[in-house]
């Protein structure tokens, strides 16, 4: 049995991420994981880090909870539409917010090469994300920039492995194509 947190990185909860998202939850409980969730549009916290790491800022009660929910798992599912080739803003605000030195990592002191102690060791992670780019073309010509950011912090923070699923072009999809990606959800769900 897993502990698995399901971040919803759309803003809204009338999203076709957020059913994705659902579907995902439904599929994980079948096979009797434990399932908290976090929709980012719910949220209420400064976007922003007003004074960048220089100095410590006040942290909100939702920022607070998120944390002690992502302690608790074992395995973070990103929920989010790509967005101008990377997740939308909300989502990357969050994670600026959230993973902050003395929860996510705290860098040591040394002379010659920079070093942290990453704190969120022995979980892994999903990234589901839809987007309008079909997910080859994003993927070989477009580079994956979304998949290298988000993997890349993630790892940063000791979370790894961290598997991906597309689905795109939502806008160019069928009814038929849409609900495939409905039940492949469910399905990772229950094998996540």
């Amino acid at each position: 049995m897993k502990k698995t947190v399901v971040i919803l990185g759309h803003p809204s909860n009338d999203s076709f991420c957020a059913y994705l998202s659902e579907k995902y939850c439904e599929g994980a409980k079948t096979s009797g994981n434990e399932i908290q969730k976090i929709n980012l549009g719910e949220l209420d916290f400064a976007p922003f880090l007003e004074n960048g790491y220089s100095k410590e800022q006040t942290i909100e009660p939702d920022i607070k909870k998120a944390q002690e929910k992502i302690k608790w798992c074992d395995h973070l599912v990103f929920v989010y539409p790509t967005w101008w080739a990377t997740p939308p803003a909300l989502l990357k605000a969050f994670i600026e917010r959230t993973l902050l030195p003395g929860f996510a990592f705290k860098y040591k002191k040394s002379k010659h090469i920079v070093a942290w102690d990453k704190f969120l060791n022995n979980k892994s992670a999903r990234i589901i994300s839809t987007m309008d780019t079909p997910p080859l073309f994003y993927k070989w010509i477009i580079g994956d920039p979304g998949y290298k950011m988000m993997k890349d912090i993630l790892n940063f923070c000791g979370i790894k492995p961290v598997a991906k699923t597309y689905f795109g072009s939502v806008k160019m999809s069928s009814e038929a194509a849409r609900q495939k990606w409905i039940d492949k959800c469910y399905d990772i769900g229950q094998s996540d």
